[in-house]
């Protein structure tokens, strides 16, 4: 027992001599829970020295300046730099790891310089437990982290919250609070000209109590209109636009409504409205205001809404002005931003060929096909909307109707060998009574030839002549007798093919007969 005793006390002073031959000193009072040889790699890289990011990773605080680039360790004089170049350690409990001359310190590198009544301040008054928002720094005895830089940080909001707390500067500087220097009421939205200019700033802007503090009224005013400050001796019956007949220089001073310049209202008079008097428009009386946002809310909508927009206003200077209601002034290029293009043969058409339908004038169609102008000539010998005739422009163009362009190869029938060389009339309007003929047509061929065998071929009502023809010669060259039920041989095969298929005669046909019941040797030899 006492041998494992000595062992324990051996290991203990061994142990103790190494921590004393690898720790340089005592941590500073703030770091003593990081004292012992386990707690080494918390700031140091093993085998190296103190690594800034494991400072930053316990100094949060600081790291979020350092990202946010405010404050004195974001400055030009920290970045780059390593945390122990400024923050020794090692130098015993009572060290003071934060050390730095308050009286020479320049404030400008923390970017919030002191100017004004900031720098007669002493750093106390703002560096207070008070100001900081930031619990783990409110916990420190004496920190100069955690101020924010808006004026409010540290001051009472006197407008409270009526104002941007954030542009303070704007009417405020260190120098001095009241008045407010910077501000300028010709960049607010009412500018102060004339009589105005003398009024004092409390007659507009009232004092009173709010929150058991006093608050003045800067937000918030009517001054959309001269009533919403001074009393109407007219009690509205001239309306509340004052300006009609007033100035700002003097209540007093009245316009001479015979030289009224009416350029200098909303509405400028051009064109025909000049030739009016102002009892034309002001049926009302010269004061009583008048909506002309739209030609419609005075003169009566000659489209009766035909041409509103979703919203329900009509815009007629799209197509007229007010020099005179027609001619329409609207072009070709504009008619071409619509859906319907003017192209071709549409060019050159009148107006009135399209828009004027039934005695009434009409620019808003729900359809713009061709059919909704012209007659569809082909009615149901064609069937538009499918893979091969999509509409009209698929054979047609504007340019020329009689000019027809169609893919044949599109249907079931391609044109090879002669077909290619026929004209489309030939196939398709070759009956007076209907001269389009196009989805009745067959593919078989005597659809458009005569059979000249006289039905013989036919098999289940149609005839192949595939079998022996083709488009690109009709005469047979080689024909192949013994897919037939008489094979050709011996002697046969020197006999020409009119001894055996002779021209006969039925019901008045004429035909060379090809097929026969009988192929028997005694139905040609006796």
């Amino acid at each position: 027992m006492n041998g494992i005793k000595y062992k324990i006390l051996f290991l203990f002073f061994i142990t103790q001599y190494l921590f004393a031959q690898i720790s340089p000193g005592d941590l500073s009072n703030a770091h003593k829970n990081l004292e012992g040889m386990s707690n080494c790699t918390q700031c140091h890289v093993l085998g190296d020295n103190v690594d800034n990011k494991k400072c930053l990773d316990c100094h949060t605080e600081v790291n979020e300046l350092i990202k946010s680039n405010h404050g004195f360790h974001s400055s030009s004089d920290v970045k780059g730099k390593e945390c122990s170049e400024c923050h020794g350690e090692h130098f015993g409990r009572d060290f003071d790891v934060i050390r730095f001359d308050e009286d020479k310190f320049d404030h400008s590198k923390t970017k919030f310089e002191l100017t004004g009544k900031h720098s007669e301040t002493k750093c106390e008054e703002c560096h207070k437990t008070e100001f900081i928002k930031i619990k783990k720094l409110k916990e420190r005895k004496k920190t100069f982290l955690g101020l924010e830089t808006s004026c409010v940080s540290c001051h009472s909001d006197f407008h409270q919250g009526t104002l941007s707390s954030d542009n303070c500067v704007d009417c405020h500087n260190t120098e001095a609070w009241r008045p407010a220097p910077n501000f300028l009421h010709n960049n607010s939205k009412f500018k102060l000209v004339g009589a105005h200019k003398k009024v004092d700033c409390e007659k507009c802007h009232k004092k009173e109590i709010r929150n058991n503090e006093e608050f003045q009224k800067f937000t918030g005013l009517k001054f959309s209109n001269c009533v919403s400050c001074h009393t109407d001796i007219h009690k509205g019956k001239f309306g509340t636009n004052c300006a009609e007949c007033h100035t700002n220089i003097s209540f007093k001073n009245v316009k001479n409504l015979k030289s009224f310049d009416h350029s200098k209202t909303r509405f400028q008079l051009i064109g025909k409205h000049k030739a009016l008097t102002c009892n034309e428009c002001h049926t009302k009386g010269i004061r009583v205001k008048l909506h002309f946002e739209n030609c419609v809310d005075c003169h009566s909508d000659f489209h009766k809404g035909e041409l509103a927009s979703d919203e329900g206003t009509t815009d007629c200077k799209a197509c007229h002005d007010e020099h005179g209601f027609a001619p329409s002034k609207f072009t070709i290029e504009e008619h071409n931003k619509n859906n319907f293009k003017l192209t071709g043969g549409h060019f050159a058409v009148p107006c009135n060929e399209c828009h004027f339908v039934d005695e009434n004038w009409k620019f808003k169609f729900s359809k713009t096909d061709c059919e909704t102008c012209h007659d569809n000539v082909h009615k149901e010998t064609l069937k538009f909307g499918t893979a091969v005739v999509e509409d009209c422009e698929t054979c047609h163009t504007t340019t020329a109707w009689s000019s027809v362009s169609f893919e044949h190869s599109k249907t079931e029938f391609e044109l090879i060998g002669k077909h290619a060389d026929v004209s489309c009339s030939k196939c398709h309007f070759k009956d007076e009574k209907l001269p389009h003929q196009f989805v009745s047509l067959t593919q078989n061929c005597e659809s458009c030839h005569t059979d000249n065998h006289n039905g013989q071929f036919e098999e289940k009502y149609k005839n192949n002549c595939s079998d022996c023809h083709s488009p690109i010669e009709w005469a047979i060259e080689t024909f192949d007798h013994s897919t037939t039920r008489f094979t050709i041989d011996g002697a046969h095969e020197n006999v020409n093919c009119n001894e055996c298929h002779k021209e006969i005669e039925i019901d008045v046909n004429k035909f060379v007969q090809y097929k026969f019941e009988d192929v028997s040797c005694k139905s040609c030899h006796t």
